[in-house]
């Protein structure tokens, strides 16, 4: 098994003090009355805002200092992005529609809306996602590598399973549920789950927008005898990996941006444990 260097550790320490950074010039913001939630890219910002003009939306107002949602009931709000998001992807500014929402969560814990998963990128909403490391007890990491034919990512390494987590699910109840469709570990296996902390990525996506997302990350010991499956067609492969050899490829920009910063969490992690 090969060793971390010093140097290789120092690069994944980097990396994820850099995993928020600053927004791209010319976009404007999107207020939930005063609150921060969004940011309109550039690309984005004229046809938004002209069709406002044109067609107005009930709760959403949009000038050239930024988008402003009104502060109403969660269902009259979603309504008004839905719509919103659905002119946007007939203009093809939301690429990879999922017909799947996402609810965003307000600092206090309360939802405030929720709209299709891939328009929260294009409005550069926080989106929520579950992140599990399967590691063995020999020291290794399970990785899969991400199908051909994903619309974000295709053939990057990914975590043993990862997924965003959809309205409606909790955080635990979208880790189990992508172990099983993702790596084929049974409910029993994982259920003995670990939270291990999270992590939020901000940083331009293009041509979707921003990607800020909660990333929730979990360990989960694998049994010796257990060789992960895919069932969901989402991942072609899985590789197992020393933490050193997974360290080269996050480096090498092997691996879908928030996985590497899971898998890097969880190298300096290990590290610091020994």
């Amino acid at each position: 098994m090969s060793s971390l260097t010093t140097a290789t550790l120092a690069a994944l320490e980097e990396m994820l003090q850099n995993a928020t950074c600053n927004l791209p010039h010319g976009g404007i913001p999107v207020h939930l009355d005063s609150q921060g939630v969004g940011y309109l890219v550039a690309e984005f910002v004229p046809f938004v805002l002209e069709s406002i003009r044109e067609k107005p939306i009930a709760h959403i107002h949009g000038s050239a200092s930024g988008l402003t949602l009104e502060r109403v009931a969660p269902a009259l709000l979603s309504n008004s992005l839905r719509e919103l998001a659905q002119r946007m992807r007939s203009a093809g500014l939301i690429p990879a529609w999922r017909n799947e929402e996402f609810a965003y969560y307000g600092n206090d814990g309360h939802e405030y809306f929720r709209v299709e998963r891939a328009a929260f990128r294009s409005f550069g909403f926080q989106s929520q996602a579950a992140h599990i490391n399967g590691f063995t007890s020999a020291g290794t990491l399970w990785l899969g590598r991400r199908s051909e034919s994903k619309q974000i990512d295709p053939g990057k390494l990914d975590n043993l399973s990862a997924g965003g987590i959809s309205a409606d699910e909790t955080v635990v109840h979208c880790a189990v549920r992508e172990l099983w469709e993702e790596a084929g570990v049974p409910e029993a296996i994982a259920q003995k789950i670990t939270p291990a902390g999270k992590l939020i990525l901000l940083r331009p996506h293009p041509p979707h927008g921003v990607h800020h997302e909660s990333l929730f990350i979990f360990d989960l010991e694998l049994p010796t005898n257990l060789v992960p499956v895919n069932h969901d067609g989402e991942v072609s492969s899985f590789i197992e990996l020393d933490l050193a050899e997974a360290a080269a490829r996050i480096l090498a920009d092997e691996f879908t941006g928030d996985a590497a910063l899971v898998t890097a969490d969880f190298i300096l992690r290990r590290n610091r444990f020994r």
